[in-house]
């Protein structure tokens, strides 16, 4: 998968999954233009969060930090964010995809997150994943993150879940 290539280490992992009856191409189209502000759930978690109200597409997302990884139409779209998650107002790194692998900056931590599309076996749909990563280069930032993921996995779910929901609800409608 591509999303090793962006960080094959790491020390915490989320992985949420749905099956769709809709072809690949349909499935990453919906997922590659869906704008989860569309989510009243997502929606109120982020301004829980004080996320400012944004485009929640993939290309809108790049205003909050994230960047566009890679793209694989189809089979796989990978996604990147370096920052100080854990503190009130994040400091998010703006980085280049070309610097997102070397990144190793103590106090930080790196984010990479995807969207994979695997056929189903029976020929009747796709598996659509979605897994983030998170790796962080040093003790204390790995303490403050391992903090706030108590605090933030459940919501961090509900969002994926949500997202996973939408595509396939949208996919299948089609």
């Amino acid at each position: 998968m591509l999303i090793d290539r962006f960080m094959p280490t790491f020390e915490i992992k989320a992985r949420y999954q749905i099956d769709v009856k809709a072809p690949a191409p349909r499935a990453y189209a919906v997922a590659r233009h869906l704008d989860m502000g569309d989510s009243l759930i997502v929606r109120g978690l982020c301004r829980l969060r004080g996320l400012p109200p944004a485009d929640f597409t993939l290309e809108g997302m790049s205003k909050l930090g994230f960047v566009l990884l890679a793209d694989k139409p189809s089979q796989e779209i990978v996604f990147g964010l370096v920052g100080r998650f854990w503190t009130p107002y994040p400091r998010m790194q703006r980085i280049k995809v070309d610097d997102f692998v070397a990144f190793n900056r103590p106090g930080f931590a790196k984010a990479v997150g995807n969207m994979a599309f695997t056929p189903l076996r029976d020929g009747q749909g796709v598996r659509v994943t979605t897994e983030t990563r998170i790796h962080c280069p040093c003790n204390a930032s790995r303490r403050y993150f391992r903090l706030y993921w108590l605090l933030i996995a459940p919501f961090s779910g509900i969002i994926r879940k949500e997202w996973l929901r939408l595509i396939k609800q949208r996919a299948e409608a089609r």
